[in-house]
């Protein structure tokens, strides 16, 4: 609800109107039905791909996304019907940020900087506005080699490029991430 509420009030802003959009859940349990077996699938970083599904695939802030579907055939139901949300990550927030001590001192030096961050996103033509460098494109797998392994059991329809990425900044309080 939150995410619609989010993208109806972008629409508003920008007086513009939906021509299509395309929503999938992933971190969920369904119940389904595969080779006769009643189950309940647990997609955890995953989402639904059943043949002709169209799903969304997020890049990195600098980088392209797609919109795919589900193909019918045995790799895709051997998955049961699942693909990637995205392309995950190489490494985890707290080695991108680094850590400190109570008094301010690195115990743990960070891998990613801000303008390690902004240079890439720059080079990108991205504007970006927030976003923490625990969300820059360097903690990420480059979306295309994820795609190319699961070739047998999707098709990419379109591909995006970002124009633009909000996000909340590094001193606001993410109650999701926090």
């Amino acid at each position: 609800a939150g995410r619609d509420w989010v993208c109806d009030r972008v629409v508003k802003i920008l007086g513009a109107r939906v021509l299509d959009s395309v929503h999938n859940h992933h971190n969920f349990a369904w119940r389904e039905t595969h080779n006769g077996k009643d189950l309940w699938v647990v997609r955890k970083g995953a989402t639904p791909a059943f043949p002709g599904q169209r799903g969304f695939v997020g890049g990195t802030m600098g980088e392209t996304s797609v919109i795919l579907e589900g193909v019918e055939n045995k790799e895709a139901s051997l998955s049961l019907y699942s693909t990637i949300h995205g392309a995950g990550r190489v490494m985890g927030r707290m080695e991108a940020m680094g850590k400190r001590d109570k008094t301010g001192e690195w115990t743990r030096q960070p891998k990613v900087t801000q303008e390690m961050m902004d240079h890439w996103v720059s080079d990108a033509r991205v504007e970006l506005r927030g976003g923490g460098v625990d969300e820059s494109p360097h903690c990420y797998k480059r979306l295309p080699e994820v795609l190319a392994e699961h070739s047998e059991s999707v098709r990419v329809l379109h591909a995006l490029r970002p124009l633009g990425v909000a996000m909340a900044g590094k001193d606001v309080y993410d109650p999701f991430k926090d």
